[in-house]
């Protein structure tokens, strides 16, 4: 990965901190059509595809499917978590059956490096499972996944996330 995208992924870590209201992170519905969003790069074509397959592998397989996706150096950095480095520690962290936790995400924008072997991608994500009690809960954020290619092959490199910030109404002040 180039310095350019080094700082760019930077960032975008630093920006997924800032805690932005989640009212103002919806996510997308769907991934842009390259039909009707003509400005798509071909580089961001790939990492939109990407996204959508490695997205579809997990809500079908859950943690198995996520850890599948990794270079044998992956890293993930959680939220409020230690840094979980390579495959052999990504697949031992990403143990959820999607049964039991559905883990879903929508990219917001995307980034081809232009050598074109490597990328990033950014957007929300939204983690669903149920409480001990059996009532839903749902924990939603921003995410970055860093990819590049290896062996012909499309690999997680990084990927990283942040909790958004409890909604909050901006407009009040304390009374005193």
């Amino acid at each position: 990965m180039n310095g350019r995208y080094a700082v760019a992924l930077g960032l975008v870590l630093f920006a997924s901190a800032a805690r932005i209201p989640a009212q103002m992170l919806a996510p997308q519905t769907a991934m842009p059509d390259p039909l009707t969003t003509p400005t798509l790069t071909p580089g961001q074509q790939t990492l939109y595809k990407l996204e959508a397959d490695f997205a579809a592998d997990v809500a079908r397989s859950g943690g198995s499917a996520f850890a599948r996706w990794f270079a044998e150096d992956g890293v993930i950095l959680p939220n409020a978590k230690a840094a979980i480095m390579g495959l052999h520690a990504v697949s031992g962290y990403a143990q959820w059956d999607p049964k039991q936790y559905q883990l879903s995400w929508t990219p917001d924008g995307a980034q081809m490096d232009p050598g074109g072997d490597s990328g990033f991608t950014w957007g929300h994500y939204a983690g669903k499972t149920h409480d001990q009690q059996g009532s839903p809960v749902t924990v939603e954020g921003r995410y970055i996944t860093v990819w590049k290619k290896t062996a012909g092959a499309w690999k997680v490199a990084l990927d990283a996330s942040a909790e958004d910030a409890p909604a909050t109404d901006c407009c009040s002040l304390p009374k005193p």
